[in-house]
């Protein structure tokens, strides 16, 4: 587990794939479990040490997740989601150039709850919500793109619904139109940075997170970097 900050109110730490932000019926150890032991044993915390789940991303997602260690934080966290005042950006490789350098892709999801997985409609439907998210193209490879998303809603499988819905499945993603999966079971879909106001210090709280060390990760990250 790998923390990338963390004061007496916040801890956010960088998600592996395959790792569950909380528990399912999988019955896998989550990532919330794996944190409350690691501040039990770092701070010598006698019995159930308190931590809000304050947002999750997919299982096979990389990337960074926020927990709360207070209620007074977990309160204030949440309203701050619900108020779109936390930036969170993604990086998706998909195998198809998008319609544009960049954009703004909206549109109605309605998710299947037998199937896990959300269709993207064009016109209202009901038990649809409307969601939209902006991208830019960060990088080129030989056989893939690197977008950089910023998700401007929070919905079910959002990224990688409304991405496969403009002809840009991301790779490994066979739930949403990739050719094939990733040997490991991730998709290229990583949490990559998220800033916002410190709910109790008040001060700008900025956390980049790297993606897994894979090959393609790899490539962009060095490109990217070298661009910067």
């Amino acid at each position: 587990m790998h923390v990338l900050f963390e004061d007496n109110h916040l801890i956010l730490v960088n998600k592996a794939p395959g790792e569950i932000v909380q528990g399912d019926k999988t019955g896998d150890e989550p990532l919330s479990e794996k944190v409350k032991k690691y501040i039990g044993e770092k701070y010598q915390k006698p019995g159930d040490v308190f931590l809000g789940t304050v947002h999750r991303i997919d299982r096979p997602v990389s990337g960074i997740v926020l927990f709360a260690r207070t209620s007074k934080a977990l309160e204030r966290l949440n309203k701050m989601f619900r108020e779109k005042q936390i930036a969170k950006k993604y990086w998706a490789c998909v195998k198809n150039a998008p319609p544009a350098a960049e954009g703004h892709i909206t549109g109605w999801l309605k998710k299947n709850e037998k199937q896990n997985k959300s269709y993207v409609s064009a016109e209202e439907k009901p038990g649809s919500l409307f969601s939209e998210l902006i991208y830019e193209m960060a990088g080129k490879g030989e056989q893939y793109y690197l977008l950089e998303v910023n998700p401007v809603t929070g919905r079910h499988h959002q990224i990688r619904a409304m991405l496969a819905s403009v002809g840009c499945p991301i790779k490994g993603d066979v739930k949403y139109g990739a050719v094939r999966s990733n040997p490991d079971g991730s998709i290229h879909l990583h949490a990559r940075s998220i800033s916002f106001i410190h709910p109790v210090s008040k001060e700008e709280v900025k956390v980049t997170a790297d993606p897994p060390d894979e090959k393609l990760w790899n490539y962009f990250l060095k490109s990217t970097s070298a661009i910067a």
